[in-house]
């Protein structure tokens, strides 16, 4: 099982996904490939891409039961241990953002 998510990217992208992936939801692609299809289609995808975010997560064999990647946008994907997480850039808070966590509004 293969899923892929897409967020502001080129019709061409989408267009080339739909080929083989049905797509589930506004740039939500899921379906059934092999490896070589897998990695040929991020290597489409990651080669066509400008500005926009791709997400590729597919079924494996490990303790998560799946692998996943991402290009583009401000996230990350870390391992920690054996386990994948995907990680934000810390922000900083406003001040009013503080007064709410701390009470005082």
């Amino acid at each position: 099982m293969i899923v892929m998510v897409l967020q502001k990217v080129s019709p061409a992208i989408r267009g080339k996904l739909s080929r083989y992936l049905v797509e589930t939801a506004n740039g939500v692609f899921i379906g059934q490939l092999s490896a070589r299809v897998k990695d040929k289609l991020w290597a489409d995808c990651e080669g066509s891409n400008t500005e926009g975010v791709i997400f590729q997560a597919w079924s494996t064999n490990n303790e998560q039961g799946f692998a996943m990647r991402l290009a583009g946008g401000d996230r990350n994907i870390v391992d920690w241990e054996g386990l994948s997480f995907v990680i934000e850039p810390a922000r900083v808070l406003s001040d009013i953002e503080k007064r709410r966590i701390s009470g005082d509004v």
